[in-house]
């Protein structure tokens, strides 16, 4: 229901898709389950179980959709001990060994024989489209994650100008900046959590967990050091960790939000779309002003 990582990227000015357009083209890539020969199976699936028929969850200026994937379990232990069996009962049974090729076809006809029966395990990935902030929100903090979901969406709609977030200022340049001057800027405020990373190939990386970060011993550090991540509060709203790349980890929606949300929801398709509502607002205003003091997006 709630975030609790995020990669975003902004779309280009008035190109966000509305529902209708989401809905049209995601229902040509609905999911179906892994069957058969295939390794894996992904597609969209509706985003809020109260709603099973409809791929997009729309509250004002915010449109949730979630791509579902699904993959076959087959260890290569398994496929390697009926290959062996296979193998050596030829041996035994025509006195001949078997070649490099022959091996590699019993190989493939073992891994077609089991496939269709292997276990499978399967997983959501969740985004949001900010109409008013032309912001693509997606719940994952990995960047090659994020980017199949991204890519997926493209796909669908045959395109989507959204790009990775490059500001002016490094968002390490910042964190560091902020961790040597002991205070962050605006509503954001320093949390308890930073990584600290020297220069070159094999630099030293420092870890910091639960510590006072304006401690002399730890900004001592970065005489030789930048920050790569640093753990911030937003606005009494929201603690996080912000990594260089500008993704986000770690991510607490604080009491007063929940609270919030647990007042609008006086049932469950309800408090879906006011945590929605909240998420993207939420993230969406941390983001706008964490872009500021990043100096704006680069043209």
């Amino acid at each position: 229901m709630w975030f609790r990582q995020l990669s975003f990227y902004p779309i280009a000015k008035g190109k966000t898709p509305n529902q209708e357009t989401l809905q049209d083209n995601l229902a040509d890539a609905g999911f179906v389950p892994c069957e058969g020969l295939a390794w894996f199976s992904e597609g969209f699936v509706a985003p809020v179980d109260t709603q099973p028929d409809n791929l997009v969850f729309t509250i004002q200026n915010s449109m949730k959709v979630a791509l579902k994937k699904e993959d076959k379990v087959l260890p290569a232990g398994v496929i390697n001990d009926v290959v062996n069996e296979k193998i050596q009962r030829i041996e035994d049974e025509e006195s001949r060994s078997v070649g490099r090729k022959e091996k590699q076809s019993i190989k493939e006809q073992v891994t077609d024989d089991l496939l269709p029966r292997a276990f499978t395990r399967s997983g959501h990935m969740q985004a949001i489209f900010d109409s008013k902030r032309d912001f693509l929100l997606i719940n994952q903090g990995s960047a090659t994650r994020a980017e199949s979901m991204l890519t997926k969406l493209r796909q669908c709609l045959g395109g989507l100008e959204a790009s990775l977030p490059r500001t002016e200022l490094s968002a390490s340049s910042l964190m560091t900046n902020w961790l040597t001057q002991k205070q962050a800027e605006g509503n954001f405020v320093l949390d308890s959590d930073c990584e600290l990373k020297g220069m070159g190939e094999t630099a030293a990386v420092v870890r910091m967990s639960k510590q006072d970060l304006t401690a002399d011993e730890i900004t001592a550090h970065l005489e030789n050091k930048v920050v790569t991540r640093l753990g911030l509060i937003w606005d009494d709203k929201i603690r996080f960790v912000l990594n260089e790349d500008l993704s986000f980890r770690r991510i607490q929606f604080l009491d007063a939000l929940q609270e919030e949300a647990s007042n609008e929801g006086e049932d469950k398709e309800s408090l879906l779309a006011a945590s929605q509502l909240i998420t993207t607002e939420t993230l969406g205003q941390m983001i706008e002003e964490l872009i500021v003091h990043l100096g704006g997006f680069q043209q």
